[in-house]
């Protein structure tokens, strides 16, 4: 039997995959900064401290946590999934076929934790050479990879989404996050106690971009899913057609556009469910956000009405009279834009009205505080260097059920 079940953003969780900042990310260089989507170079061991302090908070609120190396680890003793997964990284690789081969053989001789961590952390020529090798393999790749690091990965979220008892494999938007979300469906597919009994985005063959930070689950019956820089339409009307006709109990999607700029690339930097009936978004998006209520009708043809407003379109979708979509940095044009740019509306709801938050974001917080909200603030000066919060950080699998 699968652990996996989520029917809501606020349900107390009971399990969750990390992964712990790693070697990936002593990788990164100040010249590619851009490309591996950072805005500075991390101080990892302090960086490793804070997301020890974000599993503690986990841990102290009753969740099991698991790991994704670990996990990928297992994977591998799967002759067929460790196949796989040296092909994916060895499809990344601009070189001649014999020194494909080459690595193919010296990949396939390491042990797994040795494998797991080059499929994660990248391999060097530094760490393989051979006579063959080409003088033109690195002419476009200074540092001279064959494969590349993956520093995004400690946020989890993105890769991927579970939804009641499925899976939504994230399509990644850069090319240089796509081996992510192929280990996070491996170690799905390969790890008896994490099958899906759906999938509703298939990473292997939609072309369309679609990320699981644009994916919140409001309830037993409801997805809200954003319309950001990361995820395209023609992705939310897949996805929404594969929830609405997958016999799951999903019976509406709530489609919400967002600016598509670099600060607001998730709808989870901007917005993001505290308890049954609260709400936190980053205000001054409000004048350019516009919400769409998708259905299906008995030809499993999708319908389309645009809402009025935020505030109605969550009311209908919940059932609940009276949303409090409560605004980060008190509404002040200013903190707000400071503490959202260090993710102060990327909360995590252990339970309802208990979220974990960036201890940085002190405004938002105590509006938080003075909502009825209890917040557990975690140091994250380090790991926000990557543009994310505790959300962003997550990938829970198992909730209460609400």
């Amino acid at each position: 039997m699968s652990d996996l079940f989520i029917n809501s953003e606020i349900g107390r969780v009971k399990k969750i995959i990390l992964h712990k900042p790693g070697f990936e990310l002593d990788r990164i260089v100040p010249d590619e900064l851009s490309e591996v989507l950072f805005e500075d170079i991390p101080w990892m061991s302090q960086m490793r401290k804070e997301h020890d302090g974000f599993a503690d908070a986990l841990r102290e609120n009753g969740a099991e946590i698991l790991y994704l190396s670990d996990l990928l680890e297992d994977v591998l003793l799967n002759e067929q999934a460790k196949s796989e997964l040296i092909e994916i990284a060895l499809s990344e690789v601009k070189s001649d076929e014999k020194v494909i081969c080459a690595l193919r053989e010296f990949l396939i001789s390491k042990d797994n934790k040795t494998l797991a961590r080059y499929l994660i952390a990248g391999l060097g020529e530094d760490e393989f050479s051979i006579k063959e090798k080409s003088l033109n393999d690195f002419l476009d790749d200074t540092y001279g990879y064959y494969f590349k690091p993956l520093p995004n990965l400690y946020f989890m979220r993105d890769v991927g989404a579970v939804i009641k008892g499925g899976v939504a494999y994230a399509k990644m938007k850069t090319h240089i996050r796509s081996r992510e979300s192929m280990i996070v469906r491996a170690v799905y597919e390969y790890t008896n106690d994490l099958k899906p009994d759906y999938i509703y985005y298939d990473n292997k063959h939609e072309k369309m971009s679609l990320e699981g930070g644009d994916i919140l689950v409001l309830s037993d019956e409801c997805v809200l899913i954003g319309f950001s820089q990361r995820t395209s339409r023609e992705a939310i009307d897949k996805i929404s057609h594969n929830l609405l006709t997958s016999g799951c109990g999903i019976k509406k999607v709530l489609a919400m556009k967002i600016p598509h700029v670099r600060a607001f690339m998730h709808l989870d930097t901007v917005f993001t469910m505290l308890d049954y009936d609260k709400f936190i978004i980053f205000p001054n998006i409000l004048k350019d956000i516009e919400v769409v209520t998708i259905t299906v009708d008995k030809m499993k043809q999708l319908h389309y009405n645009k809402e009025d407003s935020l505030n109605i379109a969550l009311e209908k979708a919940l059932d609940i009279k009276g949303i409090n979509i409560i605004k980060s940095g008190g509404g002040s044009k200013v903190i707000s834009a400071r503490e959202q740019w260090n993710d102060s509306t990327n909360t995590f709801a252990v339970s309802p009205g208990h979220v974990i938050t960036y201890n940085r974001n002190e405004i938002t917080n105590e509006i938080l505080e003075k909502n009825n909200i209890k917040v557990t603030a975690i140091q994250g000066s380090e790991l926000v260097r990557g543009r994310g919060g505790p959300r962003c950080m997550s990938m829970p699998i198992l909730r209460e059920k609400l």
